[in-house]
């Protein structure tokens, strides 16, 4: 296990959990466990808002952590990282291998006026027409004809690639 995989810091107005990116979920959720009981002894009756950064997490891990601090201490916790896909959730660029990514697949085509969004990588089989909107935080393959926009790294994944069929 990484020592590191979460660090905790003390303001006046806050405290900051600083999760390591290149920690897992398991490691940080482990070290949470750990350190939260000694964080919840600072506990009297005020409460200090928790702030979590550092790493970039999927809807889900935020979910489990925002559990495990709450069922430990009832504060306000805020997680300071894009939460959504596009352009204006870009807070921070990070980088992630571009092998290794949740993929979603889409069969049909996307005509005018559809948008199509996801966490991880996207495969659509069939063809994105003009006026359609693709958006995927890794990578996206069209297996057809990409006549629309294609947005792939939507939260800073400068390493994300489109591939698309030449028509």
């Amino acid at each position: 296990m990484r020592r590191n995989s979460i660090s905790i810091n003390l303001r006046k107005d806050e405290i900051v959990i600083k999760l390591n990116e290149k920690a897992t979920q398991e490691e940080i959720v482990e070290s949470l466990k750990k350190k939260l009981s000694e964080l919840k002894k600072l506990y009297k009756d005020e409460k200090t808002p928790i702030k979590v950064t550092g790493k970039i997490l999927k809807n889900k891990e935020i979910d489990e952590i925002q559990e495990i601090i709450k069922n430990k201490i009832d504060v306000e916790i805020d997680f300071d990282m894009p939460k959504t896909l596009g352009l204006s959730s870009i807070t921070k660029t990070f980088e992630r291998e571009i092998a290794i990514s949740e993929t979603k697949f889409h069969k049909g085509s996307l005509r005018s006026g559809q948008k199509l969004e996801t966490e991880g990588s996207l495969v659509i089989l069939g063809d994105v027409n003009s006026g359609a909107e693709v958006i995927a935080s890794d990578n996206i393959v069209v297996l057809g004809a990409l006549r629309g926009l294609a947005h792939a790294g939507a939260k800073g994944n400068k390493q994300a690639i489109i591939a698309a069929r030449i028509i």
